[in-house]
């Protein structure tokens, strides 16, 4: 449109001096002209440079597809920002979160009535038949053609957008942090006209962990066992421990660390039981994922390593969402905070 403008208000200013149609094209570029404030008021149209693929946005989305990729990141983003109605089919869940009412608003979206594929995601025939406008995609996993998905091309073909959420272009989230979620936050704040509220929750959000991070300034950092529960990822008995990620950005803004950081060079570590119990572990997170009792898995740990400083003190805290990319890590540092270092609270 930007580019057709001035001939249009060319072709209207000739018209004025030969026709009486001066009016009436004074008018319609006028009309012209203030479409052209709106959506510079709006903010489009809105071009985010994503693991390398521009995706120009003239418009909020309003077919979202949000793939599976063992997140609830962006479905929870999507929620937080009052995009609920913008989704069309969603495969994310935990059943579980620390935000009040979220893990049934969740249940309570649409999945597209599809049936998922050997990577329990959405399958590419099955994505072109929703007719997204906008498909989200924890890392870039979900655009991989011999995984069975729709690549970013082919669904640009069919005019979709596609978005693959901080730190997912490699697929290596070792490096992510909580920086990471207020640019999910910000990215998503942009493509749909919402980036007001993305700012206001980030505020609140490092207002939140600010309040906490001082509290426990100075105090000794306990040593923090961090795993899922009932979830095996390897070939050992501990193969959902964490070594790195946001989850230590979470554990070091509440006043602790991960006892098992220079365990692996990824964000996960693969552990024996001798390994395990071998190191002094002062506290346990556990995260639930779709485990509808992570802290009953919690006390099992503590029984069955009893020299462990946690077990001796019963030291844990069961999480979910807010341990992951999203937009509710202040509530993970506020319980873990509350956990380690309860007489500052």
């Amino acid at each position: 449109m930007s580019k057709k403008r001035p001939v249009a208000v060319a072709l209207a200013g000739a018209l004025c001096l030969v026709t009486t149609a001066c009016a009436d094209a004074t008018e319609k570029t006028g009309a012209a002209g203030e479409a052209s404030a709106a959506a510079a008021k709006s903010g489009y149209p809105v071009t985010l440079d994503n693991c390398g693929s521009p995706q120009k946005f003239t418009e909020a989305p309003s077919r979202v597809v949000v793939m599976n990729g063992a997140s609830v990141a962006e479905v929870s983003t999507l929620l937080a920002l009052g995009l609920g109605d913008r989704i069309v089919a969603n495969q994310q869940t935990y059943g579980r979160s620390e935000v009040e009412g979220r893990a049934e608003a969740i249940k309570g979206l649409p999945d597209g009535g599809v049936k998922l594929n050997d990577a329990y995601d959405v399958p590419r025939e099955a994505m072109i038949g929703l007719r997204p406008d906008l498909v989200l995609s924890t890392t870039s996993y979900g655009f991989d053609e011999k995984n069975g998905f729709a690549t970013r091309e082919q669904l640009k073909d069919v005019g979709a957008a596609t978005y693959v959420s901080p730190q997912g272009c490699d697929q290596d989230t070792s490096k992510m942090t909580i920086a990471d979620s207020y640019t999910l936050l910000r990215d998503m704040g942009r493509v749909f006209d919402r980036s007001d509220r993305a700012e206001q929750l980030i505020a609140a959000s490092r207002k939140n962990i600010a309040g906490v991070s001082v509290k426990v300034k100075g105090e000794k950092r306990p040593r923090v066992m961090v795993l899922f529960s009932n979830m095996a990822m390897g070939g050992n008995d501990f193969s959902s421990v964490v070594a790195k990620g946001i989850y230590n950005d979470i554990l070091a803004k509440a006043g602790g660390g991960n006892a098992f950081a220079s365990a692996s060079r990824t964000s996960f570590a693969d552990l024996s039981k001798e390994k395990v119990a071998a190191t002094d572990v002062d506290a346990l997170v556990v995260i639930g994922y779709n485990d509808p009792n992570p802290a009953a898995y919690a006390r099992k740990l503590l029984k069955e390593f009893p020299q462990w400083p946690a077990a001796k003190n019963n030291k844990y805290v069961a999480l979910s969402d807010s341990m992951y990319l999203g937009p509710s890590n202040d509530l993970a540092v506020a319980k873990i905070a509350g956990m380690l270092h309860p007489d500052r609270f």
